[in-house]
């Protein structure tokens, strides 16, 4: 098993499979690097090098108590890209929580380092409500999923799941067994890392580092994500980054790694294996371009 050792001595867990162009697949709270083992294989297969990473905290890497903050996130990615001997440029590939760890990348580690960047369900720029982002998530909703997980975690993770996924009482876009891995994966975690990783996410302000977004940028985000609102994150993006293309998954919810897996698989593998300014063409004939 590969561990890279971040700046604090930190663990860091990853899968490094196949050979070819690098691309980072960054995961969601509070999951682990299994959640991009689908889309994983088919990048390998597809030419790509894949490098999962299991965040610090989680999954399989060592849960210290410090360094859940965006700017030690991004250095632990570049600890990976390190590790593994990669020199040349990577796709970065963010979902939800994830994302931030590509916005800050590109800011802090310097877009250079980056071919192309993917924001999938993604926090950027600004998940909480505040007067100059009245779409944000109320801090409320952050303070009762705070109670919830320190008074009973893995009752809650049932019921986040649940929204996560979008299964309602008279549909289910998942299987049962879907929603029992995400909870095997959430509570591989510790306590202290899932509650200091989601004050990070729901309180980090991206909106700086989306001038670094230099590079060929694609977003995806389900309409009905009611754990990532998109009119908060993904429409800003699309809006704020010069030539990023938006495709609106219409009334998918925020786990769309499993939601819409044969979809997400497909549109990722096409840009990051494509001819950007064909595909970018090719999207803006098919897809209805947002304006937020």
């Amino acid at each position: 098993m590969p561990f890279a050792k971040a700046r604090d001595n930190t663990h860091l867990y990853y899968k490094d499979w196949g050979k070819g162009a690098p691309v980072v697949l960054l995961h969601g709270w509070p999951l682990t690097g299994d959640t991009f083992d689908d889309a994983a294989l088919a990048l390998v297969e597809s030419g790509c090098r894949t490098i999962i990473p299991d965040r610090r905290g989680f999954g399989r890497s060592d849960q210290p108590w410090d360094g859940y903050d965006y700017d030690t996130l991004s250095d632990d990615v570049a600890a990976i890209l390190n590790h593994a001997g990669i020199s040349e440029q990577v796709a970065l590939v963010g979902f939800s929580m994830g994302g931030g760890e590509v916005a800050r990348f590109l800011s802090r580690q310097g877009a250079q380092r980056v071919s192309k960047a993917v924001l999938i369900s993604s926090v950027v720029p600004y998940m909480l409500q505040t007067d100059d982002n009245p779409d944000g998530v109320p801090q409320a909703t952050f303070d009762e999923m705070t109670a919830g997980m320190k008074k009973d975690r893995a009752h809650f993770m049932k019921g986040f799941f649940k929204d996560f996924f979008g299964v309602g009482v008279m549909s289910s876009p998942v299987s049962d067994e879907v929603l029992d891995d995400a909870q095997r994966q959430a509570l591989m975690a510790g306590l202290r890392p899932t509650l200091a990783a989601a004050k990070s996410f729901g309180t980090t302000d991206f909106r700086p580092d989306l001038k670094s977004f230099t590079v060929p940028t694609l977003v995806i985000h389900g309409t009905a994500d009611v754990t990532v609102p998109i009119d908060a994150t993904g429409r800003i993006v699309a809006r704020d980054v010069p030539g990023a293309q938006l495709i609106e998954y219409d009334g998918s919810a925020h786990g769309l790694f499993a939601i819409e897996k044969e979809r997400l698989i497909s549109d990722l593998v096409s840009f990051l294996t494509g001819n950007t300014t064909e595909q970018a063409a090719d999207q803006r004939s098919a897809i209805p371009m947002t304006q937020a």
